[in-house]
Order: C-alpha cells, then structure tokens, then sequence
C-alpha cells in the first residue's frame, strides 16, 4: 500500500491515512475511530498528542508514535523538496544563490573535520530557512490605505495585509505615507510614549506643510527591513489601552512651534484608530494614523520651523531640540541644511501655485459612471438565468434592519431559505425575524445548536432541527427576549466566546450538508457593519472555496467599505465589486427581484370547505404541516406568467422522458399550454372505489384505504397523482411526504382536516396520497388516524381520511383479483382503448421533439416489450467508448438502478467521479452535462429531491438499466466484477454529500432480500446480486469475496458478516461459517436474528453431518454418531441463547429460536434412537427413554458420550418448554397473517409459514420419541391397558395423540379428520376420577381443553364430562391467581361464565372469579406484549358466546370462517371490523347478544352487581363517544371478554 499513497500527506484522504496508519503498526481499533473522525491528511499534519489523547481516547504511547512517525514523514518530504526542487519556485537569483551558498556552506561544514553540524541541526536550519522564505515570499497580499482624510468612515486593516511602500509627494494632494512599526514605543509608559508620538508626527507633519503635501504618517506598519520575518509596509498594529494619550500628545504644538501654533492645529488632524482584525487572536490592535492638510488658505507663503520633544533618560524629563525647518525629500523627511536655506525660501511662491492648482483639479474630476445596478443584482441572483431558480436554497447574514426597509422583504418571502445568521439581538422582537414569522414557519436556533454530536447521522441531525422543513433562524449574537441564557456581547467577547460555534456552523453547511452549486449567500449589510458579521464572510468564503457565490447587498456606501476593506483581504477588488450590489435602496431591491420570481409574492392559496365555499390557507400554517404537500383549489395558479412561457417545454420534456410527473404538468394541460395527460383504465378504476368510498354507509369505518399496486416504472405514480389533482377542489388532498414518522404525519392530517372548519363532525375527507412505502407503515398510519378519530369522538360511519397507496409489485393483477374492492392494478400492458390514446399522443409528440427527448414514453407506448427495449439499448451502445469514466458510471449507475428500487448518484458523486472541478456555479450543470457522452445523455434521467433540492441521476427506466447492464458487460466482464469496482471505487465511497443515502444503497445491493411483499418479483435467501453470482455465474466463491470487502469497507459491520455465515453454510463451508457467525455474535450478543444465524450455522452441519453417516450406509454407534451429536448440542446452545435475547427484547418478538430448538431436538432424538444399541434390540425403545428420562447410563454410551450425557436428560425437559413457549404465543395472538404482511425488518432464517398445523405435528412428534414404541397405536386398537403406564409415558402419549398443549388440542376444531376419536383417546389416559387424581397444573388445563374441544365437535359425545365437574376441577389449580398458568386463567373465563338458568348469588359468585381471572390476564398480556403495537400482534378470539347452556354456550371461531370465504386476510379483517361480515343470519343464530352499556368510551357488561366489569372493545372506533346503552357479542381471549359488533340500543 506504502508505495500507491500519493507523497504529499497534504492531499491523503481518509483511507490513505487509515493506510498510513496501518503501516506504524496502529491498533485497527484507534485506525476506525480516527477514519470515524474524518482525519485526513491535512488534519493529520494538524495533529496534537492531547486531541489524541482526550479526544481519540488513545494511550499515550501509540500517541506519541503517531506524533513522531508524522514528523519524521514531513521532515523527509520538506528534505526531498529541497533536493529535487531547488527552482520549482521561481525565486529572485539573489535569493536563489543565497540558498545554494547557504547550502554548500553547510555541506563543506559537515564534510570539514571542525565544523562537524549534527543533523538535527541541519534539518532545523533548513526548515528554519524555509519558514522565513515562506513568509517573505509574495504570500501576502497587498491592501489599500484608509481613505485620506475623510469623516465618518468604518474603516478596518487585515493583519499582515501589505500597504503601498512608503512615498514621496507626487502631486500634493495624493497623501505620501510614512510607516512606523512602534511595537517597542507603544508599551512605553504615557510619559515616554507620548513624547515619542509626538515627535514623529510633528517631524512628519512640518516636513508636508513645508513642501505642501497632504501626508499620512501610520503606526502600527513596519518600516524597516530590520524586523525578521516581516516586509515593510505590513500591518501589525499596535495595543491601544487608551486612546486620549494620542490624543493628548498632540499638545505638544503648542511647545514645539514658536508661531503659528493654530495653523499647526488646523493642518494636523487628530489622531484616527484603525482595528486591525486578527483571526488568530482576539487581542484588539489598532493602526493609528495622522493625517496632515496644509490646505493652501492656511500655510500660503508660509515656512514652519519646529522643536521636536525627546525624552532624555539621562535627566528623566522632556526636552526639546533645537529650532530647525523640515521638508520631505522622496520618502524621508529631512531638515534644510543650511546652504540650501536662501533658495527654499526662494521657492515658496512656486510651491504654492502648485498647491493651488492641485486644489482645483482635485474638484474637477469626472463624476462616477452610473451602474446598471437592477441588472446586476438580478444577475447574481439568477446565476445569468431569466429566473430565480425553484429548487435554489438561500442563505442569509443580516444585522439589524432600518423599519423601512421591513416593508420591503416580499421578495425573501417567495424565496428557499434554508437559514439566516441573524446578528441582531432584538430581530425576534422589532426586526426581520418578527416579520418573517407572520407569514412563514421559522425554527428559532443559537450557534451552538449546529454542534453535531458523535454517534448522529446527517440525516438525524437535518431531521432533529427540521433543516428541510422550515428556515432556520440562528441568532448568532444573542437574543433579547429568550429567558435562557443567551444575552448580546461585545465584539471581542463575541470572538472569544461565539467565533468557534461559528466556525462549525458554516462548516458543517457547507461541507456536509448542502453541496456546492445548491446554494447562494447574501449578506444583508443593512446597519453598521461589526466584526462578527465580516468573520462571518470568511469563514463561508473558506469553506465554499471561493466568491462565486456570495452577494453583497447594502444600501449605504459607508457601510460598505469596512465590508469591502475586510473581503478583499480574501479576494480581488474587482470579484467584490462585481458581486457586491451597492446603493440600492430595500424597497427598489423588492422590486427589481420581484420580476425574477417564478412565483407571485404573498399568494392567497385556498382550501375547499364543507360547506362547500373555500377558505384561507395561511402559508405559515401550511409549513407547520410539513409532512403533508397540500394540494390547493388553485394549485400552482401562483406561477408567473413569464416563468410558463419560459419553461413549459422543459416542464413536459422531463415527464416524457420518464420523470415523475409534476403538479405543473397537470396545470399546463389544464390550462391548455400543452395536451392533457393520458388517462389510464386504472385512473377511472380508482375514482370509481373513491366515489363509492364517499357514499355515505352506516358501517363506514373512519379511515378508508386505496391501493394502486403498479409495475416499477409503468405510471402508477402518475395515476395517483392525477386522481389527487382532479379531487382537489372537492376534497383536502395532499401527498404524504416521505420518511416522516406517522405520528407526525397523522397530526398534521388531523389538523389538515378540521382546519378553518367549524365542527369537527363535519368537515371534508382528507384524501392521503402514500407512495412507496411497506405494508407495516400503512397499518401504522390508518391506526394512529383511528386513533385520533376516535378520541375526537367523531360518529361512527363518517368517512373521514381516504389512504390512497400507490406501491410497486410484481404482480399487480393478483393483487388486484384478491381484493377487487380495495386494489387497482397498473401494468406495463396497455389495453385497446390505451393503445389507441398512446398511439395518438406519440405522434403528436414526435411531431414536436426528437425521439431522445420522449424516451420513457415511447418505450411505454411499446408496452415496454423486451425486443424492443433490447433493439434500442443495441442501437444506443453501438459506439461507446468502452473504456472512458463516463461508461464506468453508466456501469454503476445500470447495476444499482438494477437491484436497488428507488436508487440513484448524487450529482455531486458523479463530479467526484469524473473529477470535474466547476468553478463557476452558473455554469455547473452545462459543465457537468458537458461532460457526459452522447449515450450517457440519453438515458440519465436528472432528478432533483423534493425536500433538500439535491440533485441526482438515475436512468430513465429500471427495465432499461438491466438491458444497459446486460449489453455493456458483455461476455467479457461478470456483474460480480462490476460490483467489486463499485466497492472499492474510493472517490464515491468516500464522498461527503449524499454519503449516507449512497452507502444506504450500496448496503441493499448487498444485503436486503428480496421480498414479494415489499413489491419484488421473488421471496430470495439473499440479496438478488449475491443470488445472480451464486446461481447465473456459478461462482460462490466470488460472492464470498464480494460481502467480505464489504465487511471491510463498511467498518466491518455485523450484518454483512452474518450474510456471510448464511452464504458459507448453504455451501457446507461451516468452519467459515462458524467463524463469521461468531464475528457477528461477538459485536452484537444480543441481537437475536444474529444469534438465530449462529444456531442455523450448527443446525445444517448437524444436519449435514447425519447425511454422511447415512451415506456411509454402517451401523449407527456412539463412536461415529458422537460429533454429530456435539454439534447438534451446539446448535441447541445457541438457539437458546437467541430465545433468552428475545425474551430480553421489548421492541420485537422473534420466535424462531423456539421453532428451531424443536427441530433440531426432533432430528437429534431420531439419531439417537436409531443408534445400533437401541434400534436392533426388542425392549430396544425403552432402552432409550430409559437413558434420556433417568439417570441409567448404558455402558457402550459411558465414556464416550461423557460430556453429553447431562444435557441429553435435560432435552425432554427444554423441548417441552419451547413447545409450550409457542402454543402459549399462539394462543394470544392471531397466526393468520397476510401474504402482504409477514415482513419483519430483519428476517428470521427460517419461516414457519403454518405454526398451527406445525406446532401440531412437532407435538405428536416429541410425544412419540418420548412414549413407548408403537404405545399409542396399541391403545388406539384398545391392546394397551393404560393402568400400566407411568404418569410419564400418559403424558407423552397424549403429547403423541395431539393433546400436549391447549393449541394442538383447538387446532382439532380445525383440522377434524380423526378428531372426536382421538380425543376420546386421550380423554382415557387420564384418571377416571379426576377429582381424587392429583393433577400438574398443565394436566388440568390439557384435561379440561379437551372437554371443551370434544363437545364443540361432538356434542353428544359419552366422554364430554359435564360443565360442573369441571369446575370443581379448577379447584386443584392454585389458589394465588399470580401463580395460575394464562390458559388456565383462560378456561376460568370460559367455564365460569354464567349460566341464563344461574341464581342471582350463583350468577354473583361466578362473575366474582371470571373477574379475578381477568385481572390476571390483563397483566400477562402486557407482559407478552412488551412494547409492541397492538396492531402488530392483534389479539386472538378463540370462542365466541352462544345460544346454548353448559359448554354447549362456547362456539369456536372457526365455525363462523364460511362466511368470510374466498376474501384476502386484509378484507375478511375489514368486513369483520367494519360490521358488514355481523349482519349475516348464520351468526344471529349461533351467537347470543349480551347487554351494557358505555359510559366515557368505556364498555360495561349487564349483570354483576357488585363491582363493574369493563370488556374490552376489539374494535375501538365502534363504541360510541355518547354515554349509550348497547348490545354487543362477547368474545373470549387471553386478554379476557371482549365486545364485538357493538350496537346502540335504539
């Protein structure tokens, strides 16, 4: 690696650093953090041990040797510099010749016996002597002097700016200049200092006044080359602790000068104070200057002789030289010697003629040339273009605005702002802030708010502070009316205090959050002009890396010019003035950029009402709805004119090609600018079930859902959105936008629907548009809306938001078949009567655009057919040049586009790639258009992102992506090459913007599955490019070493290494896969999908390890079966540990740990009970059971099997309590779930599609292994006298029979085949007379479950004890409620419910204990609940009341399922919900309705007496909000009663 690290460190990005690094021999784990920490080259050379230290958390050893080796790297490289070098800077000769001489000196040094320089030395020296020359050289840039003697003006030196050399006089009126460093004489005290002062100014001033030249003299410059390491003329300044000792020390005219002292007086002015602003240091220097102005009026034939001051140290008091008359000669001031005395009075005649006529030229200069100042200023704002740009984000500096001028900001109201750096403190109260927020949404922030914190992602920062959403306004210098602590400070306290958060705060804006080219910064000088504001500009000037695009705008010139003296420190006069708009008053700046706007300032935008009128939308409500894009009566009528002419073409040429369709597409053909947009069959197929969705219906459920499922690509989008636009003015639409959590979203729904409305019972459906998100986020959705509904007690059967979803699928017509009444299907075929619309529409636009230009339509006008998608992507490559970087990015862009929905690359990546550096923003896109080829141009489809205005590319349509992917790699190169490029291609992994939703899609490509639920074509083990690398180019092997590099590249992230272990052990690789299952274990121990993957890894070896002992076709011994029985023990390990972390896990349930224990528990009792020992003798079987249930060992087993025995006599146990673990999980919650629904994020390796019918079986299962050979066959034919039996082996026959736990036992009433017979079986295992038996808590709930489950199927069954001695069994369960079982708290519901034929204290006692029971069900629920929506895990009804009495009143659910048959699980719920499936005569048969009333939204049941029994409602929005009496169907479930199809006794 050493060799490819580019030799300057300078330029090393992060990687090349982390190489560095690597190469010391630094631990790989300080390597990841400082790569986490964004270390590059240039902050590696910043480096500091304590950063290291307290920062990094590094030891200090390794500390110091980052320290070291850096040093050793720069001094090396500054050595190889100077050798290879010596020209490389164009240097003086002198200066050229001095180093060669200074270097030979050195080299004869070394080499000569006596001057013997170490080479330390050496290397000082010679660095020494590069800092000087560094310094000396042209690195510092020049500057003017303040304006001569002008009043009132904001005038500021940069230090170690460069003035003018000092001059002579050279048309008298143009000042000379004089510098003096006075850095020693400024820390003099006042006696000296203003001796000092004095002298050199009135030395200065006589020396003008006597050759009659305006002068400036300035201290705080260097004057003389003796300072080191300064150039004469560079600006130091000086510490100024008081100014009126300047001030003071001109008193000494009145001393210096025997004559006209006033004259003196008037000619010298008083002292001016220039700040000299210093980044480094917050210590205030000044330059103090003097002007002089021998004005001719005053000095005419005048000669001036002076006695200048000088302390002497010797007396230790002021005296004065002798009289003498000075004069300037060139740059210095001298006195007139004496032979020259007679011709310089001579000459004072001459000299004043000259004053005279320099006085007078100086008024005639022409004036200023007048600036097109409209012009300019709307070009800065429009990069050259007719129009502000929509999608522009501005960013704001401003200081206090002038009243006025707040009447004046229309044209900011109509523009992006992402964020104002607001230096007024009172701008909440009297300035731009208060007025902003009248008519926009504003976050109110401080500096420090921009701190980012370490584990945060950009996009959690960007949604925490709602950068996207709403402007936000940073008051940069306190806030007045905020009661925190955030008060206004002085300009170096500001600097002391707020400069660092200033710094972070433009940095982190510019270089992290908006790229380059999407934003523009205007400072708003509107008052004087403080140094915060100007430390401002050039920290934005830095981080942007320039001026293009920073404006200027300030009224008044005065302010200006501190402005400008400060930025041209950064750049050249000229690229200031020409982004600079000065002079323009606010109110003509309105309305200059007004015209430029392509939309009207202050529209009113409208809403339809109920009432059938509209109302005000008012913008700042519109924004604090932010998730949802409202759709207005007049929707977009507020584009201007000119902006339409200008772009319509535009407008409709991106839809065509295949972008998705704007609300400004729909406008323009409303308004007939262009043709209408093709209605599709499916557009008419939606308004129908909207239309009847709006027709009233008593059993209207209050939120309504839609679905359009459409092929990726074939217009679904466009549908809904139409359907959207033409409802707008009937009902309140929006689209939902994306990535917002649907709390919010639904609030802002809420408020949507009820605004300006007078009753919230009466207001217009919201219609939602929802586009491209899963199933669980639609659920979520629709039940916080029911939610909200319902505690607005809004009446049942009003219609109050319609969902319309529009997801992608690969097969939406099965969708649509399965729910006719809720789905619409859009497909690439296109109907007759399509055809016909899409044929016409094609030759109308080829009549206008050329083929290119209407790609997407053309190709959807084929019906996308693959001949001719393959024909054009043919026709398109045909000379492309194979190997240029715009290939390599259509290559990239082709494979992502390919298997990641939705993907696409930042514009800003693409430059990175194609390494294009655009100076100038207004030519970014024709630039980065430019240099694309002919191919590329066609089919990258420019997309911009609706919330943050990003700019990105995708190709046109995802079929013609793979057909690009497939012709352009050719037979030559693999997509698994490809891929392997695209991972290790540094520039775009690297790359800052967009670089989490980059990586997001580069960690799809690799990890996510595909799912049909999720709208893909197929359910995959793994991601569909690992799959194609598997299977289409057979190569495993190269797809191991795919995830393995992403393993790296993603900081060695535990989700790859999973997919990895799943990759190794469906190869059989399963030392490796044990390896990267453990890598991710050990990052993630309690992550119980990882540690699932870890127990799969020893499963399949287990399993793997039977078939080759199977193969070997030789007797089973303890010999060769003892490592297979390891692993499986193993596997058992682990899926146990995934159990405990599932267990430990509030948010999720995954149960496959359970399922998977089972299993492997099952296989490994086959093993053993198939080993020789036991499977070839008689009592073989028993022989068995008795090693795995007592503690009898059998010999052959002993020693060998030593370490497994403890844990083989435990599996009975732990199987035992897995498979009441999942019948326990059942019995709570539904199972019948969705093909729609069955997504969990992260997916468990194994998914047990049927746990009913699987639980069943795997009972039976574990029964038979663990029950005499062939037992339960023996009893079935009545051969087996079950006295004989141990409570044991009871057990586990009726474990065999299906009656092991209470769900094997109800999935009977299911699944009948054999039922009655087999209960009654399992009925005579147990005790004749129950009540003297002494019975297992388990037993007791087996027992009477299959009591129950006998009547329902057979009512006049002999066996079916009756309803009492059953409830006397109950007795034997434990009295302490807290220690009863949930299915025994469960069949206390049902057995004690009372009977009609109950007397009153019968009927009291019973519902005594039915209460007790419901109390404990409650809190096991929320125990098994944990914090999982309940929608998630709907509770499940296993028994409903009925007519009978006994146990003849209980009737199972599944007796009602004729009634819902043929429906999707989606609809049967729907229809049993909304009351519809209620109605039908079946159900009024077989059920009983029973009495209560509701009071407070809480339903009560009739009959107990004394303490009130509430019921829950299994569907929320059907109890009334009034207090009503009701009747309803009761229910019963692990959580206890529940009401359902509640109805309001009329």
């Amino acid at each position: 690696m050493a060799d490819k690290l580019p030799p300057s460190p300078k330029i090393w990005t992060e990687s090349e650093v982390s190489s560095w690094l690597r190469e010391i021999g630094l631990k790989e784990e300080y390597i990841k953090k400082l790569h986490d920490e964004e270390v590059n080259g240039q902050t590696l050379i910043a480096l500091n041990e304590n950063f290291l230290k307290n920062d990094i958390g590094m030891k200090s050893g390794p500390a110091h040797l980052i320290i070291q080796k850096r040093d050793e790297l720069l001094s090396s490289q500054q050595k190889c510099q100077m050798n290879q070098k010596p020209t490389s800077i164009k240097k003086p000769q002198s200066e050229q010749k001095i180093i060669q001489k200074s270097a030979q000196v050195l080299s004869l040094s070394s080499d000569g016996p006596l001057l013997q320089v170490s080479k330390k030395d050496q290397d000082a020296l010679e660095e020494k002597q590069a800092a000087q020359e560094q310094c000396m050289r042209g690195s510092k840039d020049d500057c003017k002097p303040r304006p001569f003697d002008e009043e009132g003006i904001d005038f500021l030196y940069v230090k170690h700016r460069v003035l003018q050399p000092e001059s002579g006089a050279f048309n008298l009126t143009a000042p000379c200049h004089e510098y003096k460093s006075f850095a020693v004489a400024a820390t003099l005290d006042r006696t000296r200092l203003q001796t000092k002062f004095a002298k050199e100014v009135l030395k200065f001033a006589t020396g003008c006044m006597n050759i009659r030249s305006n002068g400036t003299i300035h201290f705080g410059v260097m004057d003389s080359k003796e300072d080191v390491g300064y150039v004469h003329g560079e600006i130091i300044g000086i510490p100024v602790k008081e100014k009126d000792i300047y001030v003071d020390a001109l008193d000494y005219i009145e001393r210096s000068f025997s004559s006209d002292k006033e004259h003196v007086r008037q000619c010298v002015r008083p002292p001016r104070f220039i700040e000299v602003v210093d980044r480094e240091s917050t210590e205030k220097r000044y330059v103090v200057e003097v002007d002089i102005v021998p004005l001719l009026s005053i000095v005419k034939s005048k000669v001036y002789t002076v006695r200048l001051p000088n302390f002497k140290e010797t007396t230790n008091k002021v005296e004065f030289e002798k009289e003498t008359i000075l004069r300037r000669v060139g740059s210095k001031t001298e006195s007139v010697s004496d032979k020259d005395i007679g011709d310089f009075y001579a000459r004072v005649k001459d000299r004043d003629t000259q004053r005279d006529e320099a006085e007078k030229n100086q008024f005639l200069s022409s004036p200023d040339i007048c600036q097109d100042l409209g012009r300019k200023l709307t070009m800065l704002l429009t990069s050259g273009k007719k129009f502000i740009e929509k999608e522009k984000w501005f960013i704001l500096v401003t200081n206090k605005f002038k009243p006025d001028d707040l009447c004046n900001i229309d044209w900011l109201l109509s523009m992006n702002v992402f964020c104002v750096f607001d230096f007024d403190p009172d701008s909440k109260i009297s300035g731009l802030c208060s007025r902003y927020l009248q008519h926009h949404a504003a976050n109110l922030h401080f500096l420090q708010n921009y701190r980012i914190s370490g584990g945060t992602t950009m996009k959690e920062f960007t949604s925490h502070l709602h950068l996207f959403e709403q402007t936000s306004w940073i008051f940069c210098n306190g806030r007045t009316d905020f009661k925190g602590n955030e008060t206004p400070c002085d300009e170096m306290t500001w600097i002391k205090t707020k400069m660092t958060f200033l710094r972070e705060s433009v940095s982190l804006i510019c270089k992290q959050i908006l790229p380059k080219g999407t934003f523009q910064v205007i400072f708003l000088l509107t008052s004087l002009v403080e140094k915060p504001l100007l430390h401002t500009f050039y920290e934005f000037f830095t981080d942007m890396e320039g001026h293009e695009d920073i404006v200027c705008i300030c009224e008044s010139e005065k302010n200006f010019q501190k402005w400008q003296s400060f930025a041209e420190a950064s750049c050249s006069k000229e690229t200031v003035n020409n982004s600079s708009v000065v002079g323009m008053k606010m109110s003509h700046v309105n309305a200059t950029l007004q015209h430029v706007q392509p939309v009207k300032a202050r529209v009113s935008k409208h809403l339809p009402v109920f009432v059938k009128g509209t109302c005000l939308l008012e913008t700042l409500i519109e924004e604090q709805m932010y998730s949802l894009e409202i759709l207005t009566v007049k929707h977009c009528d507020e584009t201007t004119k000119d902006f339409i002419n200008e772009e319509k073409v535009n407008i409709e040429k991106q839809f065509y090609r295949g972008g998705r369709v704007t609300w400004l597409n729909f406008w323009l053909a409303e308004h007939k600018y262009v043709e209408e947009v093709i209605e599709r069959d499916a557009y008419h197929d939606t308004l129908k079930l909207l239309h009847d969705a709006l027709k009233f219906n008593v059993d209207q459920t209050p939120v309504n859902c839609i679905n359009i499922y459409h092929h990726p690509g074939s217009g679904g989008s466009t549908v809904a959105r139409q359907v959207l636009w033409n409802n707008r003015k009937d009902l309140r639409c929006a689209l939902v936008r994306p990535s917002y959590p649907t709390s919010v979203v639904a609030q802002h729904a809420v408020q949507l629907r009820e605004y300006e409305e007078t009753d919230p019972q009466k207001c217009l459906p919201v219609l939602l548009l929802i586009e491209d998100t899963d199933k669980e986020y639609l659920d979520d959705l629709r039940n916080e809306l029911e939610v909200a509904m319902n505690i607005k007690r809004i009446k049942f059967g009003t219609l109050c938001f319609i969902l319309l979803s529009c997801r992608r699928s690969h097969d939406p017509e099965r969708r649509c078949k399965e729910s006719p009444l809720q789905n619409v299907a859009v497909t690439h075929k296109l109907s007759d009567q399509e055809k016909r619309k899409f044929a016409g529409k094609r030759q109308e636009l080829e009549e206008r655009y050329e083929p290119q230009f209407i790609l997407t339509f053309v190709l959807m006008s084929e019906g996308f057919s693959k001949d001719y998608i393959q024909g054009f992507v043919k026709h398109l490559l045909q000379d492309i040049e194979r190997h240029s970087v715009v290939t390599r990015l259509m290559h990239y862009v082709a494979l992502l586009n390919t298997y990641v929905q939705n993907s696409f690359i930042s514009q800003s990546h693409c430059e990175a790639l194609l390494a294009l550096t655009i100076h100038m923003e207004r030519f970014r896109q024709h630039e980065f258009e430019r240099s694309l080829n002919d191919q590329a141009k066609l089919v990258f489809l420019h997309l911009r992102d609706d919330k943050t205005y990003i700019e990105s590319i995708r190709i046109i349509h995802p079929l013609v992506a793979k057909e690009i992917l497939q012709q352009l790699l050719g037979d030559q190169q693999t997509q698994s090459s490809l891929a392997m490029n695209l991972l290790c291609e540094n520039v775009l992994f690297e790359h800052r913007f967009g670089r989490e939703e980059y990586l997001s899609f580069l960690r799809q490509l690799f990890i996510r599955r595909s799912r049909i639920s999720k709208g893909d074509e197929y359910d995959s083990f793994f991601s569909p490019l690992i799959e194609h690398v598997c299977e289409n180019e057979k190569n495993p092997n190269k797809a191991i070493e795919l995830l393995k590099e992403a393993f790296q590249r993603f900081h060695q992230n535990p989700f790859f290494a999973q997919q990895l272990a799943r990759l190794h052990y469906t190869y059989e690789k399963f030392e490796e896969a044990k390896h990267w299952a453990e890598t991710a274990a050990k990052q993630l121990p309690n992550n119980s999908y990882i540690l699932d993957t870890k127990g799969q890894v020893y499963r399949k070896w287990f399993q793997a390890k039977c078939k080759a002992i199977e193969n070997d076709n030789i007797p089973k011994t303890a010999q060769n079966t003892a490592d297979a029985v390891e692993t499986a023990l193993k596997a058992l390990e682990c899926f146990q540990e995934c159990e405990r972390a599932t267990d430990a896990d509030m948010e999720d349930v995954n149960s496959s740990g359970f399922f998977s224990e089972v299993e492997v528990g099952c296989s490994l009792l086959k093993l053993i009970s198939s080993l020789q020992l036991f499977a070839n003798k008689a009592n073989g079987h028993s022989e068995c059971m008795k090693y795995l249930v007592t503690d009898y060992i059998p010999e052959e087993l002993e020693g060998i099997w030593e370490p497994f025995h403890g844990r083989l006599k435990k599996l009975h146990k732990t199987m035992q309590d897995a498979l009441e673990w999942i019948s326990e999980d059942l019995s709570y919650f539904q199972t019948d779930i969705g093909a729609d629904e069955e997504e969990t994020p992260e997916s468990p390796e194994e998914k047990i599609s049927h746990p009913l019918t699987w639980l069943a079986k795997k009972s039976s299962e574990y029964g038979k292994y663990f029950s005499e050979a062939d037992s339960a066959a023996l009893l079935q034919q009545g051969q087996l006298n079950p006295a004989k039996l141990t409570p044991f082996q009871k057990r586990m026959i009726i474990y065999h029979l299906g009656g092991g736990n209470i769900i094997s036992i109800l999935s009977k009433l299911t699944d009948q085949r054999d039922a009655v017979r087999r209960l009654e079986h399992i009925l005579t295992l147990y005790p004749s007379n129950p009540l003297k038996a002494k019975f297992g808590q388990r037993d007791v709930v087996n027992y009477i479950a299959a009591h129950i489950s006998l009547n329902c199927l057979s009512p006049q069954a002999q066996k079916v004890a009756p309803q009492k001695d059953l409830q006397a069994l109950c007795r034997q369960l434990p009295s302490d409620k807290r220690k009863c079982l949930p299915t025994a708290l469960f069949l206390l519901t049902l057995l004690f419910w009372p009977d009609d034929h109950d007397t009153d204290h019968e009927r009291e006692s019973k519902y005594e204990i039915v209460q007790s029971a419901v109390e404990h069900l409650e809190k096991e629920y929320w125990t098994k609940m944990k914090d999982i929506p309940q929608r998630k895990r709907r509770i499940y009804t296993h028994f409903f009341l009925g007519n009978g009495n006994g146990l003849d009143k209980f009737v199972h659910k599944r007796k009602f399922d004729k009634i819902t048959k043929g429906f999707s699980v989606s609809e049967k719920r729907m229809k049993w919900f909304s009351g519809e499936a209620w109605k039908s005569p079946e159900i009024a048969m077989m059920l009983k309705r029973v009495s209560g009333w509701t009071e407070d939204g809480v339903v009560y049941l009739e009959g107990p007496q004394k303490r009130r029994f509430n019921i829950l409602p299994l569907f929320v929005p059907s109890v009334p909000h009034s207090n009503e009496n009701i009747t309803f169907y009761l229910g019963f479930t692990f959580r206890g009663p529940v009401a359902c199809n509640i109805l309001v006794n009329r």
